[in-house]
């Protein structure tokens, strides 16, 4: 094993520990509230019918990318890579909406700029990890 494998295989243990971490995250009652409450309301539907069971389905898909990321096969870690990107962004949306409140989401108020940036170089480093 070369030093860039180890530093991918390296790369892909910490990305999995945080976008598993991020995913149980989903599932913790407070931050459940507010993630469901950061969503848009075109997106949460009528009376934010949406907005909860999509917290969920954006919790598992972080925990189930996360162990993706660690699979034996390129093919799957890959997939989980791509999959992480596009959840990076369907949840923009979200992380937008909460920017707009920073009095009402505190520190989940991240500015749209620094977000984006920090989005994109998670999608970089997820594809480094895989490539």
């Amino acid at each position: 094993m070369d030093a860039f494998s180890i530093a991918q295989l390296v790369l892909r243990i910490l990305l999995a520990v945080v976008f598993v971490g991020m995913g149980a995250a989903h599932f913790v009652p407070r931050v459940r509230r507010t993630m469901a409450a950061m969503i848009p309301a075109p997106i949460a539907g009528p009376e934010r019918r949406r907005a909860l069971p999509l917290v969920t389905i954006s919790g598992v898909a972080e925990i189930l990318g996360g162990i993706g990321l660690l699979a034996p096969w390129w093919g799957v870690r890959f997939a989980a890579a791509l999959g992480l990107i596009a959840l990076l962004v369907a949840v923009f949306p979200a992380n937008a909406q909460a920017a707009r409140e920073p009095e009402r989401f505190g520190p989940a108020a991240v500015p749209v700029v620094p977000r984006a940036i920090g989005q994109v170089v998670l999608g970089a480093l997820l594809l480094v990890a895989v490539i």
